[in-house]
């Protein structure tokens, strides 16, 4: 299923568990960072628009630095995205424009002191195979685990309201922690 999870929603856009991590949640974990609203390029967002989601980035970069054990000592790289789908093999197949076909969001990747994967090793760059080869390399990435993705949307929430003053924004839903509950309950 190809189907991201999403931890919060709110003024400044979603944050998600991709459902193709491009790294293991050992080496430092995963998330995406969508704007409030599709755009292909980030000067297509309102003043407001690119603030609420600059500080969702931020409390998102945060909040994995805080709440995930693997990034103890580690730091984070935050990647703009969005070139895979002018590739000419992306679905619609053929030449295309960035302004019809790019979807901007970000990548923010965890990178652990201790990376095992010889694409995320510490103190080098990660590295990323072509477009042709990414849905296979992308297989063997495990993504952050429920109460990872639980921790990490509740510490967004409390530096959106605390740090950023958004928390009377609409920064309040976040469907994960939701989600994760009803399994919890269900569970017993």
């Amino acid at each position: 299923m190809n189907i991201h999870t999403t931890l919060i929603r709110c003024a400044g856009g979603t944050v998600d568990l991709p459902a193709r991590p491009m790294n293991h949640r050992g080496d430092g974990g995963h998330v995406l960072v969508h704007p409030p609203r599709p755009v292909w390029e980030r000067s297509e967002l309102t003043p407001e628009e690119l603030a609420h989601w600059s500080c969702l980035v931020a409390a998102t970069g945060r909040a994995m630095l805080d709440t995930l054990p693997q990034l103890a000592g580690g730091c984070l790289n935050y990647w703009e995205a969005g070139n895979n789908a002018l590739n000419p093999l992306a679905h619609p197949q053929g030449p295309k424009t960035p302004a019809l076909h790019r979807k901007m969001h970000l990548h923010v990747f965890g990178r652990s002191p201790r990376a095992t994967h010889p694409d995320w090793l510490w103190g080098e760059p990660p590295w990323f195979p072509n477009f042709a080869q990414s849905e296979a390399w992308t297989q063997q990435f495990t993504r952050l685990e429920d109460d990872e993705g639980a921790a990490l949307g509740a510490r967004i929430q409390v530096l959106l309201g605390k740090r950023y003053a958004l928390g009377l924004l609409g920064c309040a839903a976040f469907c994960y922690q939701i989600n994760s509950l009803k399994r919890l309950l269900i569970k017993r």
